[in-house]
This record gives C-alpha cells, sequence and structure tokens, in this order.
C-alpha cells in the first residue's frame, strides 16, 4: 500500500485514541458521574422533604357510634317518657278533679267547674302528646345525626419532615458519597493509567519489530551478497563446497529470521490498533519507526518513594476505602444516638370529623416534634460496630502491605532505568567494534586473505551488536514507562 495511504501515528495520537475508545475507561466514567448525582443526592438529607399522600378506601360496613337497642330507643324516646309519667299524670288528674269540688263547695257553680277542670285535662293530654311528638323526633334527628358512612372514605395529606439530630448519620453519609466521588476519580485515574501503560508497551514494542525488521532484511542482504561471492569462488575453485553450503545454511536462517519478525510486527501492529480502537487491518506506520536513535542515555534516576506513595491512585483507592469503612462505623454508631426531626403538613378527609359527621372534605393543620430514643436492641448496632471497625482494621493493613510492595517496585524499576541505561551504553560501544570488525573481514574477504567463515562470524556478530542496541534502546524506554506508573506520573 502506498504511504499515502497509511495512518502515521505518534505515541500521544495513540494514547488518546486509546483513552477515548477504552469502555473500561468509559465506565469509570459513567461511575464518576453516578458518584456525583449520590453526592448530590446525600446533600438534600440535610433539607426538608415534603410529600403528599392520597388515599382511597371501601368497605363492608360502617362504623356505628350507636348500638341497635340506641337506635330502637331514641325515635320513641318521647311515647317512652309520656308512658313513663301516667301514673304522675293519673294522680295529677286527681288532683284537678278534687280542686274542682273543692271549688264547687266555695259556691262556684258546678258546671262551670266541671267545664274548667275538663280543659286543663284536655290541655295537659294535649300538651303530653305533642311533647311525646317532639321527643320521639328529636330522637330520631338524633340516631339521623350519628348516622355515619363510612364505607367511601377519602383522605389526604401533606406532610414536611425536617431532620435536626440525627445522631450524625446524615453528616457521615455525605462524607461517605464525597469520599465516593473520590474514589471514582482515582479508580478512573487508575485505569487511565493503565491504559497508557499498555498502549505504550505495544506501540515501542511495534517500534522494536519494525527496527529488527530492518535489520533481518540487511543481514538477509548481507549473507545474500557473501553466498553469491562463494558461489563464484567456488566456480573459479578457489572455495569448497563445504564453505558454500555453510553460507546457503546461514542465509536461510536469516530468511527464517525475516519471516518470523513478519509475522510479529504483524501481530504487534493488529493489538496496537485494537488498542486504539482502530480496524485489526488498517494500515498503520509509527512516528517512531524510522528514526536512527529510539532513546538516548538519561540521567541516574533518583529514588522517590515519597512521591510514588503520594501519586499512586491505587494507595488512594485504599485510603479512600478505609475512609469510607470510618463512615460507616459512625452510621452504625448513630443507632444507638436519639434522633429528633420536625414535622408538619395539612390532613384533609372526607366523610370529616370537625362539624359532626359530613360528607365533605375538611382538613387541619398540623405541626409537631418527632423523637426516636433507642432503648434495647440486644447489642445489635454494638455487634455491627465491631464488625465494621475489623473491615477498618483488614483496609489499613492491606494500605500498608500496598505501600511496602510499591516501595519495593520503585526501587526494582529506579534500578532497572540505570541498569537499562548502562546496557544501552555498552551496546552503542559494541556497534562500533562490530562495524569496523565485519568492514575488515569483508575487505580481507575481498582480498582473498579472510575465509567466508570468518566473514559470517563476523556478520553474525554485527547482527547480535545491532539487536542488542535494539533491545537495549526499547528497554530504556520501557524501563522508563514502568517507573512513571510506580510513581504514579504516567501521563
Amino acid at each position: 500500500m502506498p504511504v499515502s495511504a497509511q495512518r502515521l501515528l505518534t505515541l500521544d495520537s495513540c494514547r488518546a485514541m486509546a483513552l477515548r475508545n477504552n469502555k473500561q475507561m468509559r465506565i469509570s466514567q459513567v461511575k464518576q458521574d453516578v458518584a456525583a448525582n449520590a453526592r448530590k443526592a446525600a446533600r438534600t438529607k440535610y433539607l426538608p422533604h415534603v410529600s403528599a399522600i392520597g388515599t382511597y378506601e371501601h368497605t363492608s360496613r360502617e362504623i356505628s357510634l350507636l348500638n341497635d337497642a340506641q337506635k330502637s330507643a331514641f325515635p320513641n324516646l318521647g311515647t317512652a317518657l309520656v308512658t313513663g309519667m301516667q301514673p304522675q299524670m293519673q294522680g295529677f288528674g286527681q288532683t284537678l278533679t278534687q280542686l274542682g269540688g273543692a271549688f264547687v263547695q266555695m259556691g262556684m257553680p258546678a258546671e262551670q267547674v266541671q267545664q274548667t277542670m275538663g280543659g286543663l285535662q284536655t290541655q295537659l293530654q294535649d300538651g303530653m302528646t305533642s311533647l311525646a311528638g317532639q321527643m320521639n323526633a328529636l330522637g330520631a334527628d338524633l340516631v339521623e345525626a350519628f348516622h355515619t358512612d363510612t364505607r367511601n372514605v377519602w383522605a389526604g395529606s401533606i406532610l414536611l419532615t425536617q431532620p435536626v439530630f440525627m445522631g450524625g448519620a446524615i453528616i457521615a453519609m455525605n462524607k461517605m458519597a464525597d469520599i465516593s466521588e473520590s474514589l471514582a476519580q482515582n479508580s478512573t485515574e487508575a485505569k487511565r493509567q493503565a491504559t497508557l501503560y499498555k498502549i505504550d508497551q505495544a506501540y515501542w514494542q511495534v517500534v522494536s519489530l519494525t527496527h529488527k525488521k530492518k535489520l533481518a532484511d540487511g543481514y538477509l542482504d548481507l549473507v545474500k551478497k557473501l553466498d553469491s561471492d562463494v558461489s563464484k569462488m567456488i566456480d573459479e575453485g578457489v572455495a569448497t563446497r563445504s564453505e558454500g553450503l555453510s553460507v546457503s545454511v546461514k542465509v536461510n536462517e536469516a530468511e527464517m529470521a525475516v519471516m518470523k519478525v513478519n509475522d510479529g510486527l504483524v501481530l504487534s501492529r493488529m493489538l496496537l490498533c485494537e488498542l486504539c480502537g482502530l480496524p485489526v487491518n488498517e494500515d498503520i506506520t509509527l512516528a517512531d519507526e524510522h528514526v536512527e536513535e529510539i532513546a538516548v542515555v538519561t540521567l541516574t534516576p533518583q529514588l522517590e518513594v515519597e512521591k510514588a506513595v503520594a501519586f499512586r491512585p491505587e494507595l488512594k483507592m485504599l485510603q479512600n476505602t478505609i475512609d469510607l469503612s470510618k463512615q460507616a462505623t459512625n452510621v452504625l454508631k448513630a443507632g444507638n444516638l436519639p434522633q429528633v426531626a420536625l414535622t408538619g403538613g395539612y390532613l384533609i378527609s372526607n366523610p370529616s370529623l370537625y362539624n359532626g359527621f359530613e360528607k365533605k372534605f375538611r382538613g387541619i393543620w398540623n405541626v409537631g416534634v418527632m423523637v426516636r430514643v433507642p432503648i434495647w436492641n440486644w447489642g445489635d448496632v454494638m455487634y455491627k460496630v465491631r464488625a465494621s471497625k475489623g473491615a477498618t482494621s483488614i483496609a489499613s493493613l492491606e494500605l500498608e502491605e500496598a505501600r511496602e510492595m510499591i516501595e519495593l517496585q520503585v526501587n526494582q524499576n529506579t534500578f532497572r532505568v540505570d541498569e537499562a541505561n548502562k546496557k544501552l551504553t555498552m551496546a552503542n560501544a559494541n556497534i562500533a567494534r562490530a562495524e569496523e570488525n565485519l568492514r575488515t573481514a569483508t575487505l580481507g574477504f575481498k582480498e582473498g586473505v579472510i575465509t567466508p567463515t570468518t566473514v559470517m562470524e563476523a556478520q553474525t556478530a554485527w547482527l547480535q551488536a545491532q539487536s542488542q542496541k535494539i533491545d537495549a534502546e526499547i528497554d530504556v524506554k520501557l524501563s522508563q514507562i514502568d517507573l512513571q506508573k510506580s510513581l504514579g506520573t504516567l501521563e
């Protein structure tokens, strides 16, 4: 494929594409959003909450404030009263009769007295009859007034609740939300560095194999040229067939090496494309494939364990876990403390009871204070607090162990960077000697004073020196990446 159709990628562009296309990075970003929303939700626990409730209930029977006997007695209240007063009425009639006789004896006309007394008795009887009717009507009204149609009940309320003191649970929950958000951020940073670490390794692997492919192609050309020269010398009778076969074997070995490095390069490019989110068969070329010097010797790195402790996201995540465990303990402790809340609202119902039983919607305002004081729970909260403290202790030990491992990792990678620099210096020195050795061997072979075997040995030594240089340069790059990752500064 022509170069113009290839995609040119730098290390930074590979990193950017890998971060954009990495699924775990996307998951981490979503988790960050989830943690941020959870933190905002926790803040609302400080504020008053308002809720509306509406209910409807149908029952098979209604509530009755009067029993059956009372319902039967009240409509006959007047009749019962008049009936109960009959003995008194009879006595009062006899009294009127005696009073009329006394008036007659006093000289009043008997007919007039009888007429008067009869009228009084008639009026008294009519009055009692009227009273009985009125009392009966009043009793019937009373029964009707106590009749409640509560088979269909409608009710609704608006309730406002303002926490005042929840034993510190709300404060602890808000701190847990903050810590969870920080944990999500640190997790994202850890996955970001892991992604960069993978892409850097894949990138420099492709660069290494590209240079080794060039080296293998160059070596193949050398041995082919030697094979051609030896064949001519055999034809001239100045070289043996055994020497020709030895060179042919080297040609086969060189062709095999080219095939292996080509296969490895194809697979490495596929891996790099997959990490970058590109099609695996995408034709790409890397900016560092054609540079002469992949890496240069850097200064001896300084041991920076404290820097690693401060920057490593893994340690921050473990510290977040400890802080979460502590706040969870505070939430559990709040279960043994009093809780106070203010309440207020408006209640409406139908039927209503605020003006007798009415089939109307009526309501009332209400305010109050709710206090909850735990008295006895058989040690439930105490055991949970102990378990939570145990989890905190475990997390603290894991943090200490991780710090020790990171300290060892920083020491090892610092030493490895120093060793890689030394190997690169030695490899560069070997290159000069190997090239001079190959030049003199080739010149001596042309002059006929050096055998093909000596030339092949010089070519093999040159190949090893060049390969060692490439390995040393890539090792410098990878050791620097390892050190940056162990320090938590991989950017």
